[in-house]
């Protein structure tokens, strides 16, 4: 069974000319920028002043992945979905629908894990992130 999922943010990107490749459809990495995108604007919205890097903490990703379902093109825009797992002490798994025109291009996850800057070394999740463990649970 899928573990339950809470939607935490929606990002409308733009897809540029120069995302595309020689075979005329945005190339792969370009997912993953996407994805990236709306995980930075919705962990700049929950982690403000006095966390993140300039505290000595923040996150990495410690892995990712992208099921291309249908290739993307110029023009058009991405909408980017993006849902969390219920968080562990120092990890928060993510998920990804990117469409676009109403249907599935791909699907993606990645990892997020907090780290001690200076240590490299995994610390307990901001206690912000943590709160969305009781919404995931409660769906």
């Amino acid at each position: 069974m899928r573990p339950h999922r809470i939607h935490v943010h929606t990002s409308i990107q733009p897809i540029r000319w120069g995302d595309m490749d020689a075979l005329g459809h945005v190339n792969n990495t370009v997912y993953f920028r996407f994805m990236e995108q709306a995980r930075i604007e919705w962990l700049f919205a929950q982690v403000r002043e006095g966390a993140g890097y300039a505290s000595g903490t923040g996150p990495v990703i410690v892995n990712a992945s992208c099921t291309f379902l249908v290739p993307l093109v110029y023009p058009g825009d991405v909408e980017v979905r993006m849902y969390l797992d219920e968080p562990g002490r120092s990890s928060l798994g993510s998920h990804y629908e990117l469409d676009c025109g109403g249907r599935r291009m791909a699907e993606g996850a990645a990892k997020i894990v907090w780290i001690d800057v200076a240590s490299g070394r995994s610390v307990p999740l901001p206690e912000r992130l943590r709160t969305i463990a009781p919404l995931a649970a409660a769906g």
